[in-house]
C-alpha cells in the first residue's frame, strides 16, 4: 500500500512537471565557457564571481531565457577550475573551445589569468566578457574580442590619494606634508593599481615614504609593518587582491599599526569585517559597486535588491562582494548582445557586443574601441562600526568620511 502511494505520488509529481518539461525542451540551449579559481590564492573571488555567474544565469532562465531569430534558448555555463595559474587559464580555454565547442567566453578571475586567456579567444574569434581582469594593460593590446564590463586597475585606490590631500587641506596642511606608504602585488593588476596611485600623488604633491612589494605568497607583511610603525605615515595603501587583504587586516591588528588612513583593495571579498572586527574600522575599500547606488534594471531590480536576492541565495555573506556583482552583469552583457544580433554567429554576435550601451544594477555599460567599460565609476567606501558606507566621490556618498580612522 505504502509502494503505491509512493507510486501514485510520483505519477502525480510528473503529470504537474510535465507542462514545465515540455517548454524546456521548447528551448535550445548556449553555452558559455569560464576557466576561473575555484581553488589557489584567487580561489575566494573566484567562487565569488562563479555565484555572480550563476545567478545571473538562473534569473534570466527564470524570465524566458534568450530570444534569438523567433526561437528560445537557456543559457548554461561550462566551467574548469584554473587553479589561480595563468598557463592554465590557457589551457582550459583551448579545451573549451576545441573539445567542447564553446563559442562564447565568461572571463576567468585576476588580471593575470585574463592576460593568459585573451590571446586565445582572440586566436579563435571567441568574443570573451570578462568581468574580474581590471588591469589597463589588457587593453592596450588591440585585442578585438575581449570586453570588461568593470572599471580599469589604475582607478582602484586614487581615489584615495585625492580624498587624502583633500582632508589634509581641511586640517591646514599641505599636500607636500602628507607621507604616503605602499605595499602592492607584484602581478598586473597590483601595478596598475600603483600606476595610477603614483600618477595621483604626482598630480596632487603628496610624499612616498614607502614602496614596497608584497611577498609572492601574500602571507607577510610585517616588514613594510615595521617600517610603516617607524616613519608613521598619514596614508597606507595596500593591493594583493584577497589574501593580501586579510593579511593586512590581520597585521595591522596584531602590530597595533595607527595609521590615520589606510586603503585596502578587496575588502569586502576578503571579509576582513567579518574576521577582524573593529580593528578593520576607517578602512577605505575601493569598490566597483555598491548596493547603496542607484543602479536598477528589469532582471534584478535595484542594486539593494540584487543585494537582498544573492545574500538569500548564497549562504555565509554579510556583504556581497562586487567581484560577484559585475560577473552577474556580464552574463546581463551577454543576453542582452545575442538579442540585438538576432543570431548565434559568434563574430556578429562580438559586434553588438562592441554596440552595447544598457543600464543594470551594476551600473552603466559602455565599451571603448580597446573593450573597456567606460560608462562607470569606481567609489571609494569606508568602514563605519562595522558597515561599508560610500564616502567618495562625493556625488555617491550616502556618508561622510571618518578621520582619523577610529579602530578599536
Amino acid at each position: 500500500m505504502f509502494h503505491g502511494r509512493l507510486l501514485a505520488a510520483a505519477c502525480a509529481a510528473v503529470v504537474l512537471a510535465a507542462p514545465s518539461l515540455v517548454k524546456a525542451a521548447d528551448c535550445g540551449e548556449i553555452l558559455l565557457g569560464s576557466a576561473i579559481s575555484f581553488t589557489g590564492k584567487y580561489s575566494t573571488n573566484g567562487i565569488h564571481a562563479k555565484n555572480g555567474y550563476d545567478i545571473a544565469v538562473k534569473k534570466i532562465n527564470e524570465m524566458g531565457g534568450v530570444k534569438v531569430d523567433g526561437k528560445c534558448y537557456k543559457l548554461k555555463i561550462k566551467y574548469y577550475d584554473d587553479e589561480s595559474t595563468p598557463a592554465r587559464t590557457a589551457q582550459l580555454l583551448e579545451r573549451l573551445i576545441k573539445q567542447d565547442g564553446v563559442k562564447y567566453m565568461l572571463g576567468p578571475y585576476s588580471s593575470a589569468t585574463t592576460k593568459a586567456a585573451a590571446p586565445v579567444t582572440e586566436k579563435y574569434k571567441i568574443p570573451m566578457v570578462e568581468a574580474e581582469g581590471a588591469s589597463r594593460s589588457l587593453f592596450n593590446k588591440g585585442y578585438k574580442y575581449l570586453f570588461a564590463v568593470l572599471s580599469t586597475s589604475e582607478q582602484y585606490l586614487a581615489s584615495a590619494v585625492a580624498l587624502a590631500a583633500e582632508v589634509a587641506k581641511k586640517n591646514g596642511k599641505k599636500p607636500a606634508d602628507v607621507k604616503v606608504a605602499m605595499a602592492f602585488e607584484n602581478d598586473p593588476f597590483s601595478l596598475d593599481v600603483r600606476a595610477g596611485v603614483v600618477d595621483d600623488i604626482k598630480k596632487h604633491g603628496l610624499k612616498i615614504v614607502i614602496d614596497d612589494k608584497l611577498p609572492r605568497d601574500l602571507s607577510d607583511m610585517s616588514a613594510t609593518l615595521t617600517k610603516v610603525k617607524a616613519l608613521k605615515p598619514d596614508l597606507l595603501l595596500v593591493s594583493g587582491h584577497s589574501k593580501g587583504a586579510a593579511t593586512a587586516a590581520r597585521q595591522i591588528k596584531e602590530m597595533k599599526v595607527d595609521t590615520p588612513m589606510v586603503a585596502i583593495t578587496h575588502c569586502e571579498s576578503a571579509k576582513i569585517i567579518k574576521k577582524f572586527g573593529d580593528s578593520t574600522n576607517g578602512y577605505l575599500c575601493p569598490t566597483q559597486w555598491a548596493e547603496t547606488l542607484s543602479y536598477s534594471d528589469k532582471y534584478f531590480g535595484t542594486a539593494a535588491e540584487y543585494d537582498k536576492l544573492f545574500k538569500a541565495t548564497y549562504d555565509g555573506y554579510k556583504n556581497v562582494p562586487y567581484q560577484a556583482a559585475q560577473a552577474s552583469a556580464a552574463v546581463m552583457v551577454w543576453k542582452d548582445a545575442f538579442e540585438r544580433a538576432n543570431s548565434l554567429d559568434p563574430q556578429k554576435v562580438r559586434d553588438a557586443i562592441a554596440e552595447t550601451d544598457m543600464k543594470t544594477f551594476y551600473g552603466n555599460i559602455k565599451f571603448s574601441s580597446a573593450g573597456n567599460n567606460i560608462a562607470k565609476p569606481m567609489v571609494l567606501r569606508q568602514i563605519q562600526n562595522g558597515k561599508l558606507n560610500v564616502v567618495a566621490p562625493t556625488k555617491w556618498a550616502s556618508h561622510p568620511v571618518e578621520w582619523p580612522r577610529k579602530a578599536k
